[in-house]
Order: C-alpha cells, then structure tokens, then sequence
C-alpha cells in the first residue's frame, strides 16, 4: 500500500509509483520511459518519470473527507463576475476581443479527518471516480515537490500519437442538448478556429483537419459541445515545440489568445493554478501521449482545497446565465468533494 507522503500518479488509467525523475524540461518528454505531467496555467510544468506502471486499480486507502458545502469562499462574488461579464461584452463590441473565458477559485480550508478517512488527494480521485466519472480523470501527488492534483477532466486538451496531435475543445455547457443556445455553437466554433491556427503553428501545411465538429457529450449532470481538431506534426518538432505552439489551451482562454489572457489577467483576482492548465501522461517510449484541459480539477495547496469554474464569454452572454453555468458546473463536483460519495 502506498502511503500519503510517497509520489504516485493515476492517469491514463494507469497507476505509477517509484519516481524516479521530476524536471520542468518539456524537451524530456522525448527521451524515454513514462511520465505524468502537470502543466499549471501559469508557472513552471512539472513532468514527473515512473519507474513502475501498471493497470490502476480500486484505492486500498481511507475514503476521502472534505469540507462542509458551508466553508467554499468563492474568489470573484456573483455581483463582480457579473460586472466582468459586463466588461468583456463592452471589450467584444469595441472589437478588442471575440471571447474570453472568465473564471473564479473557490476555496474551503481542509478539515481534519476523523478516524478512518483521509484528505489524502490520491482519495479524493477515487472519490471523483465514483461520484463524477469522466473520460480525462487524473491524480498526480508529488508531496516533495508540492503537487497534490484530482482531475475529473472531460475535456482532451493535446493527444500524440506518433507525428499525430490532436485536441478537442468543448465550448458550450447546458443541463441537456435542448438548453444548448445558438451562443454555445458561436463560441465553440470560434474555439475551433483558434484551435486550428494553434495546430497549424507546430503541424505540416494542410494537414490540419476538423474531424467532428458540435458533438453533443454527456456528462454527469449536464451536457458539452465538443470538436475535434487534428494535424501531423513537421519533422523534427517534439512535445516542447507542440505545448509552445497550443497552451495553454484556447478553450479556457478566448480569442485572439493574446488579447484573451490580457483581459484574464485584468479581471481574475487571483491566478489560476494549475486550473486551466493541463493533466495527463506521456510515453516517451512509444512516442504517445495525453494531456487533458485542466477543468473539474481540485488540488490541495497549504492546507486549502481549490477548485476553478468558469466559462466562455461572447457578445450574447447572459451575465447571470454564465454565472449560473459556473455554478452548475461546481455543483456536483463540490457534492464528490464533501466526502458523501465513497469510492
């Protein structure tokens, strides 16, 4: 059984212990062996080499327990994320922006576990296996190096497959495929466009494609519009010149990016984290990858669990509907956190 204090990671549903290389070199993603990777939306990545790597199975450990619904403090209030709603809508009409992706922390202290549970984040992953399943799901804990990260990810941010990338953004969140607004597939569109033209910075010329455009997911308790954008990678680029080109990733940005993470910068009070950022594992060997987008991601910093919610802002957004699809896209999630669903 592995302890609290010892580094694991459960990505790709795979389960990796002995660690035996931490670096923040992306250009050692084509070296060799196994790697989980985290990647914050701002700040250093950490790529993390496994010596061991096996199928992932049930957690041995304590189930998880987290904090009262009570305790979440919340980094930008309903009034103020509202207000920059408002201000994003006048940058939009001005012509400064197209979208931009608007987010807030929620934050709750940890509670000291009773006896017979844990604040254990690799518990908490087990604990969002079950109670939030979702297809990009990620734990990462390196307690020597401060990463303590539970992924329910649905979103690919970047796959590899040999000289093949791929990403897959999802634009547009509503309770069931009739809520889904016009604005959902404007936004998403407009994603997929900025998608395209990040591929193409790092992929051949004319290799980049839409495979699947306005796929309707479901999700546990709500509904995603999802593409997919794909392309061969030049001769000679790697996994550094492939994250160069695309993060962080336009779906949790907005377009044009530059100006995107300007006007973030200017209306988020607080960084992000490694919410928004990216998750996931390598295979330097086999020359495979995947990397989710960062979302429905909790991770645990001096003694404080965090989790972002947010979403993308255009000239038809609702300030209250945006606000009330952050809340939707937490609800659940903060339901897994408290500890009322066991793995």
């Amino acid at each position: 059984m592995v302890t609290a204090d010892v580094a694991l990671a459960v990505v790709g549903g795979r389960l990796c212990t002995d660690l035996r290389d931490v670096t923040a070199d992306l250009s050692a993603l084509d070296s060799t062996g196994f790697w989980a990777v985290v990647i914050p939306f701002e700040g250093p990545p950490v790529c993390a080499r496994f010596a061991e790597v096996r199928p992932a199975t049930r957690w041995p450990g304590a189930p998880w327990v987290g904090p009262d619904p009570t305790a979440w403090s919340t980094s930008l209030d309903r009034d103020r994320f509202c207000s920059g709603v408002d201000s994003i809508r006048e940058l939009i009409r001005a012509g400064d922006v197209y979208q931009v992706n608007l987010t807030r922390r929620l934050s709750a202290p940890l509670p000291a576990a009773p006896d017979g549970t844990t604040t254990d984040i690799a518990a908490l992953g087990a604990a969002l296996a079950s109670g939030n399943p979702a297809p990009f799901s990620a734990v990462v804990r390196l307690p020597d190096h401060g990463i303590h990260v539970a992924s329910a990810s649905p979103e690919r941010f970047l796959s590899r497959d040999g000289d093949v990338l791929r990403s897959s953004p999802i634009k547009g969140t509503a309770v069931d495929e009739e809520s889904l607004l016009d604005k959902d597939r404007a936004e998403n569109v407009m994603i997929v466009d900025l998608v395209r033209n990040d591929l193409g910075r790092v992929c051949e010329w004319g290799s980049v494609t839409v495979p699947s455009l306005l796929a309707v997911e479901q999700h546990p308790g709500l509904v995603h519009l999802v593409s997919t954008v794909e392309g061969r990678m030049r001769p000679g680029a790697g996994w550094a010149d492939a994250l160069d080109a695309t993060f962080p990733p336009g779906s949790v940005t907005g377009a044009p990016k530059e100006a995107a993470l300007a006007v973030i910068g200017a209306l988020e009070p607080v960084p992000r984290g490694v919410y928004c950022g990216a998750v996931g594992w390598v295979d330097a060997d086999r020359r495979r990858g995947d990397l989710n987008v960062a979302i429905r991601t909790f991770w645990i910093e001096d003694g404080w669990l965090h989790l972002g919610t947010g979403g993308g802002i255009t000239i038809d957004s609702d300030p209250e509907g945006e606000w009330q699809e952050t809340e939707l896209k937490a609800r659940n999630l903060l339901r897994v956190a408290r500890g009322m669903v066991r793995s």
